[in-house]
């Protein structure tokens, strides 16, 4: 009895033990400022900015994916490829740039181009942030977010001077709700949805609505290169001289790309996938000329529609390869959506309206503050929560241990 006892007392020791350290992690991640947040203010201005300002219709589009995973060191793996696989395994599609992304650490690419990029979020709601242009990985993460302050505060934490920041896969991440996207600021890009791509993206128009401009993006978000399904099926072409540092981050915080969405109807036949490929529907012009906006398209699409105002339809055509839309002054900003007849799916990044004499970018000028007297007394409640723990752990546990 005395052995079984005694095995008892190690089992409950060592159960509580991890459970302190868990209650510990959970408390101590949970810290963070509390935020006074501006209200949604939609874009205004007698200006409308165009992100394609700087497109030459002479040059090519050059294909790029940015959330993409590999091998790495190590057990943790979300992919059974090595880097040089994966991008050998893209190189029939004719991809310009294949950025890697693994989680929470920066994986170099052997070619030796674009900028660091990694994925961030260990936390157990999803909320995972692609990190572009970084030189160090940020590993601190609220495990188990449960307030905007905490989902705003990591944000700011990623950018950094210079860096680009992007939502993942907001299709996928129920935290983020309408209500605190219409708040959430400081993102440069939220990732379109990877589940059906004939959807609008009312995530991406909450946040336009409200005021924050921000591009969309389609990615592989590659875990699988063997499967047809999940390779090649959302990239974005980029207007740019030459894939290099330099040219990859002004593209992504001017916005001169466009994204798109293509179905696999190889049935995993490979040979079938590469030939639908080469056939893409491009974007032949598109930009902004005076105030009526246009796009032009290298093939007929079933349909192009042009979404403004809380994904409210500006304008819609069939059966047409371009259409314009002249801002009326109630709209604040305009994106166009192409559908074409196989299946495929265009998406520009919008215009908007703004006041060129007094900033570069659409959007709020009301910035979130910090709430000194919230953030006292939300952290000195988590402070003493740990001592809490950490006094009823010694309390109970150890002291039951040694009796």
């Amino acid at each position: 009895m005395k052995i079984m006892t005694k095995v008892r007392r190690i089992t409950c020791g060592v159960v509580a033990t991890i459970l302190l350290f868990v209650a510990l992690l959970l408390l101590v991640t949970s810290l963070s400022p509390i935020y006074d947040f501006a209200p949604p203010q939609p874009f205004r201005g007698p200006d409308i900015y165009n992100p394609y300002s700087e497109l030459d219709t002479t040059s090519s589009w050059r294909r790029v994916n940015l959330h993409t995973h590999t091998r790495v060191e190590g057990i943790l793996n979300e992919c059974e490829y090595w880097p040089e696989e994966v991008l050998r395994r893209y190189e029939p599609f004719g991809y310009d740039y294949v950025g890697l992304s693994n989680h929470n650490e920066i994986t170099p690419h052997p070619e030796d181009i674009g900028p660091d990029i990694y994925e961030h979020g260990y936390n157990l709601r999803n909320y995972h942030k692609l990190v572009i242009g970084s030189e160090n990985v940020n590993h601190f993460d609220a495990i188990l977010p449960f307030m905007t302050s905490q989902l705003q505060w990591q944000i700011d934490m990623l950018c950094e001077d210079g860096v680009v920041v992007q939502l993942n896969h907001p299709a996928r991440t129920p935290i983020l709700t309408e209500e605190r996207l219409e708040v959430l600021r400081g993102y440069h890009i939220i990732e379109l949805t990877s589940y059906n791509h004939l959807i609008t993206n009312e995530f991406w128009d909450w946040a336009l609505s409200a005021g924050h401009y921000c591009y969309g993006l389609f990615n592989d978000d590659l875990h699988f290169p063997d499967r047809t399904t999940k390779m090649a099926v959302r990239c974005s072409f980029w207007s740019m001289p030459e894939i290099d540092i330099a040219n990859i981050m002004h593209t992504l915080r001017t916005g001169c790309f466009y994204s798109m969405c293509i179905p696999d109807i190889s049935a995993g036949d490979w040979s079938v996938k590469y030939a639908h490929d080469r056939e893409l529907p491009a974007v032949r012009d598109i930009g902004l000329r005076g105030d009526t906006t246009y796009i032009a398209l290298t093939s007929r699409a079933d349909s192009i529609v042009v979404y403004g105002n809380e994904s409210r339809v500006l304008a819609a055509a069939k059966g047409v390869d371009s259409l314009s839309y002249r801002f009326a002054a109630e709209n604040s900003y305009a994106r166009y959506a192409a559908f074409m007849p196989d299946g495929v799916v265009i998406m520009s990044n919008p215009f908007a309206r703004y006041d060129a004499a007094v900033a570069d970018m659409p959007g709020c000028s009301a910035k979130h503050s910090i709430n000194i007297v919230y953030t006292i007394l939300y952290n000195l409640a988590v402070v003493l929560l740990v001592v809490g723990v950490v006094w009823l752990y010694f309390r109970f546990v150890i002291r039951w241990k040694r009796e």
